[in-house]
């Protein structure tokens, strides 16, 4: 597990710290980490801390060179706690680095005080539209996708299959609403009902009542943590799954699948990666996760970990120097790193271009669930809104 020498929790807001304990203050990078780690999404934001973690773990405790120090809040689920804690970790802890959040809400909360605050702030998982078109901000850096990106591989899959008729749902807030224009962008066919539900609802019988009566060739879902465990166990008791195509994003992934199981099997999800993805670093990332924490990584673990290797091949760009901020941007924008996924760079939008792939969940020799690649959907692909965006 994470060496002791380099944790210590403290008691108040369920922070994390890691030091290396024979750096000065001055000598070290100040990276604060904000996270949904309490209610149904917890185990979502768990991934994307560890992943990060993992990382600094494996660069030697270090970022760039220099000593690291990490803190690590939760940030409830809840605009205003997110806010708070940010401006908490900007003004009284002076990081250099923000990384998170899970959720786009708490993005489109959390972004104006920490670039204001001046710190850069990195997103391993949201990845709104906005922030990609006309609210860019130079200060800000995806390591994920733009949030329509993956529910768009959904889309194109169901329209090359020749897929009629659709039911999409999705949690009410921003990034469900992007998911499914995501979808809607590729997908030509009917959409028999387009329901947005309450972000963190777990009872699905009157959708799946409804589901039933509609009687569509595809069902396309975006229910992230908690939720999708419950709706993907009600939809194969329900006996819908073997009358209607299962297609996904961050329903069916390895956050959710330890809980979903059988319940998942042959299910599928659009993404940017998947952990059997074929090169030498996805190997050992995958092979070090399941050794540290004892579960197989989803996305945002992954991507997480990508945040730090991009902030750490920024600060060796720099020699370490966090002071010059315009410096500090032009070497973040060149993501001289080797990511996890393969190919990646920055777009000038400061989101990636990348590939995207349909996932099938699958169970492996040993038990445990993962989902595998299936079919490659999008090769470098770019969004569509960074057209917008006259990065300032």
């Amino acid at each position: 597990m994470i060496r002791s020498t380099m944790i210590a929790a403290l008691a108040a807001g369920a922070a994390l710290t890691m030091t290396a304990a024979s750096a000065g203050a001055q000598d070290k990078v100040k990276v604060g980490i904000i996270a949904t780690l309490s209610g149904p999404p917890a185990v979502i934001g768990q991934q994307l801390r560890n992943g990060f973690q993992l990382a600094v773990k494996n660069l030697g405790g270090k970022l760039g060179g220099k000593d690291v120090e990490v803190i690590v809040q939760d940030d409830e689920l809840k605009p205003d706690v997110a806010v708070t804690k940010v401006r908490a970790f900007v003004e009284r802890d002076k990081v250099d680095f923000v990384v998170g959040p899970v959720f786009s809400n708490m993005l489109q909360a959390i972004l104006k005080p920490v670039t204001d605050g001046g710190a850069i702030l990195v997103s391993p998982n949201a990845g709104t539209s906005n922030f990609a078109g006309k609210d860019c901000n130079p200060n800000f850096f995806v390591t994920s996708y733009q949030n329509d990106q993956m529910h768009e591989v959904a889309g194109k899959y169901a329209q090359d299959k020749g897929v009629k008729t659709a039911y999409i749902m999705a949690p009410n807030y921003q990034a469900g609403k992007d998911s499914l224009a995501g979808f809607k962008r590729y997908f030509k066919g009917e959409v028999v009902d387009e329901v947005y539900v309450p972000l963190n609802q777990l009872d699905y019988s009157a959708e799946l009542a409804r589901i039933a009566a509609a009687k569509p060739e595809a069902l396309f879902v975006f229910l992230p943590g908690g939720m999708g465990v419950n709706f993907v166990k009600q939809f194969r008791q329900a006996g819908l799954a073997d009358k209607v195509m299962f297609l996904s994003t961050f329903t069916v992934d390895e956050a959710t699948l330890p809980a979903q199981q059988d319940a998942a099997l042959g299910f599928f999800a659009g993404s940017n990666w998947a952990p059997n993805m074929d090169n030498p670093q996805n190997k050992k990332f995958v092979a070090d996760y399941e050794k540290e924490f004892g579960s197989i990584p989803a996305t945002y673990a992954f991507q997480a970990y990508d945040a730090a290797l991009a902030i750490d091949a920024a600060l060796k760009e720099t020699k370490g120097n966090v002071s010059d901020k315009e410096a500090l941007r032009a070497a973040m924008k060149k993501a001289n790193f080797e990511s996890l996924r393969g190919k990646f760079k920055f777009n000038t939008n400061n989101y990636p271009i990348q590939d995207f792939y349909l996932t099938k969940v699958v169970k492996r020799p040993d038990g445990k669930f993962q989902t595998e690649i299936a079919e490659k959907v999008f090769a470098d692909y770019a969004d569509p809104y960074v057209k917008d965006c006259k990065m300032k």
